[in-house]
């Protein structure tokens, strides 16, 4: 264990995206860290969440959804966004183009802005899932890089506009991290030696990798850092 069993005690975190992969895995995560975790998804998951962790199921491009998540919460002291969708080949459709901006990049920004009165009475902390796309493009997912980068610029944005608030806001941008949503590249040779190959420490990343990043982000030893997008991906962005 990095951090001490009982880091994040009386502490309340949301997060979103959580009911599988990354987001599943930062929700466990924090949970062992003694945190009161509110996982949100569209649906319960896969079952990779530890018991005690409370599910809600919402959508984060539907307003009336956040409108009731947010209702009855009473303390927030972290939030993370994980929410988002991929659509390879396809998003060059101008719907599915919209539909993926919407989730990925509108949706953290309507969590961000229900959150933020809660946050400011805390002093707490906003943690964005951005990518490796937030750097680079990708020919086949015209629309998650757009997100992707949007989220690294809303970030920073953010960061300034909250400030005053107490409220650090910060990104983390994963790299390749194994999650069932890679295990076909994981599981094939020829893909998936070209990115071990670029990866300076030679192995996929983990969810929980991703985790111990945004918990740090979420501590005091972060206290003086808020508009970072810090690259989680063994060195993949530099090499």
């Amino acid at each position: 264990m990095t951090f001490a069993a009982n880091l994040f005690a009386g502490k309340h975190v949301l997060i979103t995206g959580a009911t599988q992969g990354i987001g599943a895995g930062i929700a466990n995560y924090f949970h062992h860290l003694g945190a009161d975790v509110t996982a949100v998804g569209l649906d319960k998951g896969d079952g990779s969440l530890a018991e005690g962790i409370r599910i809600e199921l919402a959508d984060v491009s539907n307003a009336d959804d956040i409108t009731r998540l947010f209702a009855d919460i009473k303390q927030l002291d972290h939030v993370i966004n994980c929410a988002g969708i991929i659509r390879r080949h396809d998003e060059h459709q101008l719907d599915v183009f919209e539909k993926v901006l919407d989730i990925n990049l509108t949706g953290t920004m309507r969590i961000c802005d229900a959150a933020r009165p809660l946050l400011k009475e805390s002093h707490g902390t906003i943690v964005n899932m951005a990518s490796m796309l937030s750097f680079f493009g990708g020919s086949l997912v015209p629309a998650y890089a757009a997100s992707k980068g949007g989220v690294a610029q809303l970030t920073k944005s953010l960061a300034i506009a909250y400030a005053t608030d107490h409220i650090r806001v910060n990104a983390v941008a994963p790299g390749w991290i194994a999650t069932p949503l890679t295990a076909a590249l994981q599981n094939d040779p020829a893909r998936s030696e070209p990115i071990l190959s670029r990866t300076p420490l030679g192995r996929w990343g983990t969810p929980e990798d991703v985790a111990k990043a945004v918990a740090f982000l979420c501590t005091d030893a972060a206290a003086f850092m808020t508009g970072v997008i810090l690259p989680v991906d063994g060195g993949y962005l530099v090499a």
